[in-house]
């Protein structure tokens, strides 16, 4: 009953485990996301700290990811997923309060700043699904995986209310709340740990076994580059420094953020059920772009609002409208490579993507720092539109 739910027709049953798996860290990471400034901010670091910490987790992911485009191909995809769950369980009981310590468990682990999955599960995922599925089959297994992971984060954000509740109702202290949570977060990765053990050994019968880049290089070097200018943008402004943003220019509570970015990933999950549709309809490029644009606009308008409501009405049409490139993306990459090369790359489109983002959350962190509230929102905004109008000049005649 669940495979027929999440599964659309023409794809594999394998990859089922994946799924699930995708929603369960998405939940955990959706909170995390709205919890991590808050957290580091009760413990006394400054903004400019959280940017920092921030950086440092998706340098990490990008590293590691990296490392899966270089050497994965030579170990089974389902062991390294499993050595990842095994890390996101170690990052959730790891977490502590002194800065270093800390620093080095957002280099190391699983923790996600962003609304995104930018972890080292995401190349070894994505060529597992692209396995399982052809042409439109294809488009529409990424939509659901994309649309997990957006409903289930949305789910996760308005969790991270738990702990104000949780000091009301049994008198523990805020930081102790917090650390339950990430203790929550290390069961959800054992949690993941056990479902991926489930997970049959897909390239022991495969005639051509996953390799390094070859014959696509050129396209995936050309993607790479163009995607890296979207993700620097996008680390401007991650779900984290967002968080951050409307803490301290609106004052928003804990509880009013958790809700908004609950409504927000909600929104963000109806546009993956629309984005298969207008793939078909218009094509994966097409929706890349003429989706994102006006997300973008919204973004720079934010910046520039009046008031509370204005800009929330401003984020939440851009929730909605930001993520529909996300399924149409991932699908473009796998149609273009030749299928030995997806798993190579889905790294090597992803890791400059980590590198790129994980710069941009201090100079993010340290705008927000020295009063300049606006900077980081009209940055990204305007870099997106520009990676967006060359992503069509450069891809508009690919077949």
């Amino acid at each position: 009953m669940i495979g027929q739910l999440l599964l659309p027709e023409g794809v594999n049953r394998t990859v089922l485990p994946l799924l699930i798996g995708r929603a369960l860290r998405a939940f955990a990471d959706g909170y995390v996301a709205v919890l991590l400034p808050v957290y580091l901010l009760a413990l006394g670091f400054q903004s400019w700290e959280v940017g920092v910490l921030a950086t440092a987790t998706l340098l990490g992911s990008a590293l590691t990811t990296l490392a899966v485009g270089a050497w994965g191909h030579h170990f089974r995809s389902r062991h390294l997923l499993l050595g990842a769950a095994l890390l996101m369980t170690f990052t959730g009981f790891a977490m502590g309060s002194a800065f270093w310590p800390l620093l080095l468990i957002a280099f190391i682990g699983t923790l996600n700043p962003s609304s995104g999955d930018v972890s080292l599960f995401l190349p070894l995922e994505h060529a597992r699904l692209a396995e399982a599925a052809q042409g439109t089959a294809r488009t529409a297994l990424f939509a659901r995986y994309s649309l997990l992971g957006a409903l289930f984060a949305a789910i996760g954000a308005l969790v991270a209310a738990l702990p104000d509740r949780l000091v009301l109702l049994s008198g523990m202290t805020r930081i102790d709340a917090f650390r339950l949570m990430f203790v929550l977060y290390a069961l959800v990765g054992f949690s993941v740990w056990l479902l991926y053990r489930r997970l049959p050994e897909s390239h022991a019968e495969e005639p051509q076994p996953p390799k390094p880049l070859d014959a696509s290089r050129s396209v995936v070097l050309k993607l790479a580059t163009l995607f890296s200018v979207d993700a620097f943008a996008g680390g401007l402004v991650v779900n984290s420094l967002l968080a951050l943003w409307l803490f301290q220019r609106f004052g928003l509570s804990l509880t009013t953020a958790g809700t908004f970015f609950f409504w927000a990933g909600l929104l963000t999950a109806a546009s993956q059920l629309v984005a298969p549709r207008l793939a078909k309809r218009i094509g994966l490029l097409n929706t890349m772009v003429f989706t994102h644009i006006p997300a973008n606009l919204c973004l720079i308008g934010a910046a520039f609002a009046p008031g509370l409501e204005t800009a929330l009405g401003l984020l939440l049409l851009r929730a909605l409208l930001s993520q529909m490139d996300v399924p149409a993306r991932s699908a473009f990459v796998m149609s273009v490579v030749t299928p030995e090369e997806r798993a190579a790359a889905a790294s090597f489109t992803a890791v400059p993507r980590s590198l790129a983002s994980a710069v941009s959350p201090s100079l993010g962190g340290a705008l927000f720092a020295a009063g300049w509230w606006a900077a980081p929102l009209v940055a990204c905004g305007a870099l997106k539109i520009a990676y967006d109008l060359t992503l069509w000049r450069a891809f508009q005649r690919f077949k």
